[in-house]
């Protein structure tokens, strides 16, 4: 009978130094008998026979470019741990995103992107464009249309001019810092008239508001906390006022009853008469909203 095949070296399985790590194979050895071992072998430069080849992992996407009817348009990428599937969005006025499970190969992740490429065009052929805040843009104020006219030697901040042939909503200071204060006008003006329809709508019902917020909301117009502080949109203040009204009221409602059942929209119609009409024109122009002044670095709130 042939002898024994020798030992295998398992030590050396684990000994992976260096930035390669060697094939593992078995090599026949040559005795009397015929091949009547084998032998492992394992990341040394010094044995025979062993094959390197180095570890380069893909990086994963950060963005993707598609080309549409309408033109190339890069679509950013998110991994997320909590993702299970991957997910196309456009953010109003902004750029589409696809979030995606980490695990999933770039491979995978183009072609679902391309998969969605005619969706995602229909959806951008009907975003709103970008109404930028500079000097002869319009935008609406409390549903009416107005210049922004830029007085750079004028005193003070920001203020409307109803007496011109057309509205102006004013603006000092120098022209970088136009946008900021043009958004910050704004927010005060909403923090005003949500206040007052917000603590009126309150005293009808009897129930205290212990805070009202301004924020930069993208998914909701307003939000109410278990602890009766009412969050809003600033946007809200491009609506018509009737609008705006119907959102405090809704809000408000939310102190008594914490759901959308008939008791909750029966009070909101009490509070706010013309809810029917301000719903259906959140729904019609309301994303329109979200793209005034989208384009400008405002920094945190």
């Amino acid at each position: 009978m042939g002898r024994s095949p020798p030992p295998l070296d398992f030590p050396d399985l684990f000994d992976f130094g260096g930035p390669h790590v060697a094939a593992l194979f078995f090599c026949p050895l040559h005795e009397p008998s015929g091949l009547a071992g084998c032998r492992l072998h394992i990341n040394s430069a010094i044995r025979e026979r062993t094959l390197h080849w180095p570890l380069k992992a893909t990086p994963p996407l950060t963005s993707i470019d598609l080309d549409l009817p309408n033109g190339r348009v890069t679509v950013q990428v998110r991994w997320s741990r909590r993702a299970r599937r991957a997910t196309l969005r456009l953010p109003t006025a902004g750029e589409p995103v696809v979030t995606a499970p980490q695990g999933m190969s770039n491979t995978t992740l183009e072609r679902f992107v391309k998969d969605h490429a005619g969706w995602l065009a229909e959806r951008l052929a009907r975003q709103a464009p970008c109404v930028p805040f500079e000097a002869g843009a319009v935008i609406p104020v409390r549903g009416v249309d107005h210049e922004i006219r830029h007085m750079p030697g004028r005193r003070g901040t920001l203020w409307i001019d109803g007496e011109s042939e057309r509205r102006l909503l004013c603006v000092t200071g120098e022209v970088q810092h136009l946008p900021r204060r043009v958004r910050d006008g704004l927010k005060r003006m909403a923090r005003d008239d949500l206040s007052e329809a917000s603590h009126r709508h309150a005293r009808k019902v009897d129930r205290p508001v212990t805070a009202i917020r301004i924020r930069e909301t993208r998914s909701q117009w307003g939000s109410c906390s278990h602890k009766g502080a009412l969050s809003f949109s600033w946007r809200l203040v491009m609506a018509p006022p009737f609008v705006l009204d119907y959102v405090a009221a809704h809000e408000v409602a939310h102190l008594i009853e914490r759901n959308h059942s008939h008791r909750f929209w029966k009070l909101t119609e009490r509070l706010a008469p013309q809810t029917p009409e301000a719903r259906l024109w959140l729904k019609a122009h309301g994303q329109s909203l979200f793209a005034i002044g989208s384009g400008d670095r405002a920094g945190p709130d």
